[in-house]
């Protein structure tokens, strides 16, 4: 019975969870009962994997109600990958969190913290599985709502001040795609998301239907963060809580990159609309902006969470330039790069909350030497920054590898030149932080600390060692990722 109903368990129970911790009140039980609700989505998410990928798609209906009259959890290779990265990142970020949270938020909002967190991870769990449009608005909000807590949570002034311009960012992604989703509604009389990709197949190309596309993909952009819509983003990873920065940069913007990739293919794919438009050079453009605009803004940078919040932009660039190659290596690159980005700027945000948690805020100035008192944490910054260059045997060059052979299939090698010529410039920033932890004497920020407690690093080397085994043997994810890209591109023919 349960195996059965496994689909709805992974949203519901951390959505039972989260008023639950308000019911609870007390941090210590709130913490349990989120590391429970979190360690339980990810295996279900693990066991959907597992049976997507031996069984073929899997399709449950919520209330009994078929498709496409009630709402469908829909569950194929895309979102059962993309399921399982936002699960574990939130499993293995749970017990790091506990030790974080009580240095940078007072223990008289720790419930509220872990509610939610919680109603942030339902909600992308959500957005992920389900089969509805409509409902992909209503889960997109959720997360949202969640998140805007979880950044104003800083004990920064400023977190309050990225919390709203996120919020007023995201408002208006989220009122261009209930906007896209309402056009989609008048077209077909369905919300539904494969009976939707039916019936404009059988559509002409109008007008209803291009602006439904225009409106999605702002919406979408905007929650992605692609370049030029992602001015949230910097602010917002630098001021909320480490716990809330490594959670939001791991999963929040890859949700999100699912979306376009669902719409793009599963949805739109289906109809000619792409045959007129040039939708794939468009997103290549932003794509290469986004790799050099962001990585140099990233250089000059003294905030260390900014730098890396820019990084973010920059890499979110490599991902859609997959997209927009469209085709089986580029795609591939793309999907898989969802979750080596991950695992790198996870790995980079906890061990940067490991500094916070002595030094507060770190800036440049104030980690020189930081490899002389806390050594753990300064060689996995080095290791999870040669991730986001993609030095071979790390998992940023499996990603930057199928990127380059995707190019190449195109013949444009000017492209792939492109990709390596990005990679130089976080070669830059990634060295100012090697440079200023190995090569100065420890500053007077750094004359007494030493590392932070192990409930803290070992989550953080999690991360930092699937950097190099994901790298070093990248068939799990790398077939996975290539599955899914089939799937998708099935959708175009």
């Amino acid at each position: 019975m349960i195996s059965s109903n496994l689909p709805a368990l992974q949203v519901v129970v951390p959505l039972i969870a989260a008023p639950v911790c308000v019911l609870l009140r007390r941090g210590t039980l709130t913490w349990l009962l989120a590391w429970l609700a979190s360690w339980s989505a990810a295996a279900i998410s693990i066991v959907l994997l597992i049976r997507v990928l031996d069984q073929g798609t899997i399709s449950y209906a919520l209330g009994g109600w078929l498709a496409p009259w009630g709402i469908e959890y829909r569950v194929d290779a895309v979102n059962a990958f993309v399921l399982v990265l936002v699960s574990l990142v939130g499993a293995v970020i749970v017990p790091y969190a506990r030790t974080s949270i009580g240095a940078e938020i007072r223990s008289e909002q720790h419930y509220l913290f872990w509610t939610a967190y919680l109603l942030c991870l339902a909600g992308l769990l959500g957005v992920t599985i389900t089969g509805d449009a409509f409902n992909v608005f209503v889960f997109l909000e959720v997360s949202s709502l969640a998140t805007y807590i979880l950044i104003a949570f800083g004990n920064d002034r400023r977190a309050l001040v990225a919390s709203y311009q996120y919020l007023i960012m995201g408002t208006i992604g989220a009122t261009f795609i209930v906007i896209g989703v309402g056009l989609l509604y008048l077209m077909t009389g369905t919300l539904n998301l494969a009976d939707i990709a039916q019936r404009i197949s059988e559509m002409p190309v109008d007008r209803p239907l291009l602006a439904a596309l225009a409106f999605l993909t702002v919406g979408i952009s905007l929650k992605l963060a692609l370049f030029p819509l992602h001015l949230w983003l910097p602010n917002a990873y630098a001021y909320a809580p480490s716990v809330s920065t490594a959670f939001l940069a791991a999963t929040a913007t890859k949700v999100a990159v699912y979306l376009l990739l669902r719409f793009t293919f599963t949805v739109f794919g289906k109809s000619h609309v792409f045959d007129d438009l040039p939708y794939g050079e468009i997103l290549l453009a932003l794509s290469i902006a986004a790799m050099f605009v962001a990585s140099l803004v990233a250089i000059f940078q003294e905030d260390v969470k900014r730098m890396f919040a820019y990084s973010s932009v920059a890499q979110i660039g490599y991902i859609t330039l997959g997209i927009g190659l469209a085709n089986t290596s580029g795609l591939t690159g793309s999907i898989v790069h969802l979750f080596n980005h991950a695992v790198a700027k996870g790995a980079i945000f906890l061990l940067l909350g490991c500094v916070a948690l002595r030094i507060g805020q770190p800036a440049l100035s104030q980690m020189a030497g930081l490899a002389k008192r806390m050594p753990l944490t300064a060689a996995g910054l080095v290791v999870a920054g040669l991730s986001l260059i993609g030095v071979p045997g790390t998992v940023g060059f499996v990603s930057k590898w199928y990127l380059v052979m995707g190019a190449l299939e195109k013949g444009w090698w000017w492209l792939a030149a492109l990709v390596l010529l990005s990679s130089l410039l976080a070669v830059v920033y990634v060295w100012r932080v090697v440079e200023i932890c190995y090569f100065r004497e420890p500053s007077k920020d750094l004359a007494t600390a030493n590392e932070a407690p192990l409930s803290m690093l070992i989550p953080a080397w999690v991360f930092v060692i699937a950097c190099v085994y994901f790298g070093l043997d990248a068939t799990v994810t790398s077939e996975t990722a290539a599955t899914a890209a089939k799937t998708l591109l099935e959708s175009l023919r």
